[in-house]
């Protein structure tokens, strides 16, 4: 353990360390934007790829679907990759498989190579989540963990307000081939960055033999853990339920949004690119504002059911009620507000349950533990695309079969919400999980 590792609190050691640790935690956010990037290609592409090769709605879900399909599979593998290899290996590969899976699309443009690079994506992707929390949660105490898992948004934000309008316009440049290449680029460049900086904090241990003397001196006793517990328990299974119907909403935002706004709505192509950044900063100031209030309110003394579980379990209801109502907003510009308020207010579900997980489960279980918490939510994303791309083939008019598609989905998001309200107590399962 480095001398950071136990400085005492308010000395410069201590500020040191925790500079570091928002520094990683910055890197951290990068990687979330180049993440976020790769998925929405295909939404951002959709309408020209459509026009070049004779795509129907269909099958640009098709694609959506099996990147999610992949993308869940390969999630479920988080806790073995952590212990065949180091975060720093881990991440860094896997970051350079996201660049490599960019190139054949450059090369043998084709519908078919298509949906081989989006399943070439999810499988490396998948994986990615849970060991990005697992790095992130090593410099950061439990019980402050909930701002920085919203942090993250920042990345997903930042892409989309920034980044998107950036590739929307290089795509009426120069060509969607132009974005692939970008990505790919910019991809192998973290991954370079990655591996000569990366460090372990103080509050993790690698799963790996070679990694025991770093587990931090106040780790949890894990003797009478078990995945059995785990996975049992009344918190795992409400959030995840939560997290599931989520996902849906999400992979139909990237997948969906800029054709929505555009063939739904009636917005151009460059209006609908510049505005699909509106959901995703809704849903980083209601994340860091949820996330902000949790770390406080537990700080504070208040119990992690209401700051973990209730808290964000609203705010799924509300976000469940607003898709449900979506098809009887007639004006184009209150069905972005109601979307982007909507999505908003379901993404502080995942930064405050994944939080709630970090609470429940012991140092060595967390890696493979997120890996199936996020696997569960990524089934998400094989339903909404597909699903959503068929329902719009089958409506007469776009406008109308995106809306009941969101509707759908709400309602998926209330059922999925009074669960986890019911449900979510991480303080009494972890109780449970190491007793």
């Amino acid at each position: 353990m480095s001398v950071s590792d136990t400085a005492i609190p308010g000395t410069r050691q201590a500020k040191e360390s925790r500079a570091t640790a928002w520094g990683f935690t910055g890197l951290l956010v990068v990687l979330t934007i180049v993440n976020w990037a790769d998925k929405a290609i295909l939404g951002i592409v959709a309408q020209p790829l459509s026009e070049e090769f004779g795509l129907s709605a269909s099958q640009i879900g098709m694609a959506g679907s099996l990147f999610f399909l992949a993308f869940a599979i390969a999630s479920w593998f988080s806790g073995f990759l952590n212990k065949w290899l180091s975060l720093r290996w881990g991440l860094g590969l896997l970051a350079l498989c996201w660049a490599v899976s960019m190139v054949p699309m450059l090369v043998v443009p084709t519908f078919g190579v298509l949906l081989v690079s989006r399943v070439l994506l999810g499988l490396s992707e998948g994986p990615t989540g849970a060991l990005v929390f697992s790095a992130l949660y090593s410099w950061h105490p439990p019980e402050k963990r909930g701002l920085p898992s919203a942090s993250l948004n920042v990345g997903t934000t930042v892409a989309q307000v920034s980044v998107a309008p950036v590739m929307v316009l290089m795509v009426a440049a120069w060509g969607w081939r132009a974005a692939f290449l970008l990505l790919a680029v910019v991809g192998l460049a973290w991954s370079i960055l990655w591996l000569l900086v990366w460090r372990g904090g103080p509050y993790y241990r690698e799963n790996r033999p070679e990694a025991a003397s770093d587990q931090a001196a106040d780790a949890v006793p894990t003797d009478k853990a078990t995945w059995i517990k785990i996975f049992t328990s009344r918190t795992f299974l409400g959030a995840t339920a939560a997290v599931i119907a989520m996902y849906v909403l999400l992979s139909v935002i990237v997948t969906w949004l800029p054709s929505y706004f555009e063939v739904g709505l009636g917005y151009t192509r460059k209006q609908a690119g510049l505005m699909i950044g509106l959901p995703s900063l809704a849903s980083l100031i209601f994340a860091l504002l949820s996330t902000f209030a949790g770390d406080r309110m537990l700080g504070r003394g208040t119990s992690s059911r209401v700051a973990r579980g209730v808290m964000p379990g609203a705010g799924l209801l509300v976000a469940g009620l607003a898709f449900a109502v979506l098809p009887y907003v007639g004006a184009p510009a209150l069905a972005v507000a109601v979307v982007s308020m909507g999505y908003g207010l379901a993404s502080i579900v995942l930064p405050n349950y994944l939080a709630a997980m970090s609470q429940l489960c012991p140092p060595q279980y967390l890696a493979g533990a997120l890996g199936c918490f996020m696997g569960a939510m990524y089934l998400g994303g094989l339903v909404g695309p597909l699903l959503t791309g068929a329902i719009v083939d089958s409506f007469g008019d776009p406008a109308a079969g995106y809306a009941f598609a969101f509707q759908i989905f709400g309602v998926m998001a209330l059922v999925a919400s009074i669960a986890a309200l019911l449900m979510v107590n991480p303080e009494r399962d972890a109780a449970h999980v190491t007793g």
